[in-house]
């Protein structure tokens, strides 16, 4: 008998008819002789409807109370689920997160999972019962209920299909796979039939929507492979899996956009060693995460640098980059949030050259100026005004998909 873990999305279990509809599916699974471990997160549109409320009763509501918030979301969706698998002739369990035995550091919101320890999960197994798990979320070392950041819910499928020892990961959403580009960008945005870790880890850091990066993280650390698949339809997916040789002969897998960016330059920053060391180091401890940064030949003692953050840290980071500012004597902070973030990825871009040419010379055609650069073995990635992102996004595809060559 095989283990299967399943995880549906948002839209997937967005109205009661398509939970009906995972909930056949899961059951399907199950009579054709596996075991189901299925994690499934709140209904599309739930998190931000809390977040909302949340913001209605106060503009700055404490971390750990939005993680009890938040986590209800994918609590109704798991009892639901259950609800509905049961009313079908099946045998399932709904259980949060802590009930599933992940354990998590303190830090609310954006928790890290420590450890594992699936004993429930196992005993309903072992029962024949289809287990339901609450996404997202988790229990704290300190006994409180954490969240993962947005699209937890992925890492929570691949880290219990790693620790489950699961035959199979199947990670279930409302489009067919990965594709070359965002087809709501790019129409002609073709299906990526597998695709390794290492280009999907740079895709998904870099705005491709379909898996959190983190969870991609942990499936490359713990060897998971597992297949992106539409729950709308029964066609195969996209596997994702360590690279192959073959996988080299595509320069580049894919172009993603990331619009949710921000940009900070620092002024007037004293050239000396320590510098850097204070002002990155104090964003490490607000748990911001700095993405692609920039810094200006040194000039009469001192440099300007940037960098680019999330734009919801934006407002989060100010008192401590005045702080900093002050204390090393740099100049004046100016923020910008107006831009976004192109990247083009593959692991074939080590043996392929060119690929920079094309891309600069795509958006110089496009009128498009890149203000910062970024990269890295296997990608490239360039921050441009936010104003012009998807048509950016469009051009470049096409330098890399020419439309005449997908059918």
């Amino acid at each position: 008998m095989s283990l299967i873990v399943q995880k549906y999305g948002g839209t997937s279990v967005g109205t009661s008819e398509r939970i009906k509809n995972i909930a056949a599916r899961i059951l399907e699974t199950q009579r054709h002789g596996n075991s189901v471990v299925a994690v499934v997160s709140a209904m599309s549109g739930v998190t931000d409807s809390l977040i909302k409320q949340a913001r209605d009763i106060t503009l700055k509501p404490t971390d750990r109370e939005m993680d009890v918030l938040l986590a209800t979301g994918e609590q109704t969706t798991t009892a639901l689920t259950a609800m509905a698998i049961n009313a079908m002739g099946g045998n399932a369990v709904s259980l949060t997160g802590g009930q599933a035995g992940i354990l998590t550091n303190n830090i609310h919101t954006k928790a890290k999972i420590h450890d594992i320890t699936p004993t429930a999960i196992h005993r309903h197994l072992q029962n024949g019962v289809i287990v339901i798990v609450a996404g997202f979320q988790g229990h704290s070392t300190t006994g409180h209920i954490t969240t993962l950041g947005r699209g937890g819910s992925d890492l929570t499928a691949i880290a219990l299909a790693a620790t489950l020892k699961a035959d199979h990961c199947e990670i279930y959403t409302d489009v067919d796979g990965i594709f070359t580009c965002d087809p709501r960008i790019v129409p002609t945005a073709k299906k990526i039939e597998a695709i390794s870790y290492d280009e999907l880890l740079e895709m998904a850091s870099s705005g491709s929507k379909v898996m959190q990066s983190r969870s991609v993280e942990f499936a490359k650390k713990f060897q998971v492979p597992f297949e992106v698949r539409n729950s709308f339809n029964n066609n195969r997916g996209t596997i994702v899996k360590e690279e192959t040789a073959k996988m080299e002969n595509v320069a580049v897998r894919g172009v993603s956009l990331e619009k949710n960016q921000a940009k900070v330059t620092i002024t007037r920053v004293p050239d000396r060693p320590g510098s850097a060391s204070r002002l990155f180091g104090a964003l490490a401890d607000t748990n911001v995460v700095v993405d692609v940064i920039i810094q200006n030949t040194s000039e009469s003692g001192a440099t300007d640098i940037s960098f680019t953050i999330n734009k919801e840290d934006l407002e989060k980071v100010g008192p401590t980059l005045e702080s900093v500012a002050t204390a090393i004597g740099a100049g004046k902070i100016t923020k910008h949030d107006g831009i976004a973030k192109l990247s083009v990825v593959g692991i074939g871009m080590r043996t392929h050259s060119g690929v920079a040419a094309k891309l600069f010379e795509a958006l110089s055609q496009g009128g498009i100026n890149i203000q910062m650069i970024s990269t890295s073995e296997i990608k490239i990635a360039v921050i441009i005004d936010a104003a012009h992102a998807e048509e950016a996004t469009r051009l470049v595809h096409e330098v890399f998909y020419p439309e005449r060559e997908i059918s």
